[in-house]
């Protein structure tokens, strides 16, 4: 037995993520998924930023409250505990599809692939019909897929190099 620390692991001892790369093919198969889930985010987001400014209010003028607003004041706690659950658990599903969540407001999500070996992402938010956009990952303009990578049926974002095939 050795004594090297395994290699799957960061030095703090935890497994390490491994890197997840969707092909357009597979990001645009899993978009009606995402979609479903994207709308369960945004109906979560809705629900807090309808309970949030009312849970202020209640809870600034707590001690002039009568009855049922103390009720409701306990009750909108439960209610923002219970949207924020439903938030995280479809951010979660998110990441387990290997999806990240852009902006949870508009709805935006990044399917993480590479583009001629660079970090990049195909982007899609709610609203928009089809998978149409990608972005380089430390780039924030959305750019619309090429027509060549729609084409060829490509299962790869990579442009194959010069010279090569």
């Amino acid at each position: 037995m050795s004594n090297t620390p395994n290699r799957a692991s960061n030095s703090a001892g935890k497994p390490r993520k491994r890197e997840v790369v969707h092909d357009l093919t597979t990001a645009r198969n899993m978009l009606p998924l995402v979609r479903s889930i994207v709308t369960d985010v945004l109906a979560a987001r809705q629900a807090l930023d309808a309970l949030l400014p009312e849970q202020e209010r209640l809870d600034r003028n707590r001690r002039d409250l009568a009855w049922l607003e103390r009720q409701r004041r306990y009750q909108i706690t439960d209610e923002i505990a219970a949207a924020e659950r439903r938030w995280a658990g479809a951010v979660n599903e998110l990441n387990e599809l290997g999806v990240a969540l852009v902006n949870d407001e508009t709805g935006e999500v990044a399917f993480p692939t590479k583009v001629n070996g660079r970090a990049a992402a195909f982007s899609w938010q709610q609203g928009e019909p089809e998978l149409k956009h990608w972005q380089y990952a430390d780039d924030e303009v959305r750019r619309a897929i090429p027509t060549e990578w729609e084409k060829a049926g490509s299962v790869t974002a990579t442009r194959a190099r010069r010279g090569q095939q």
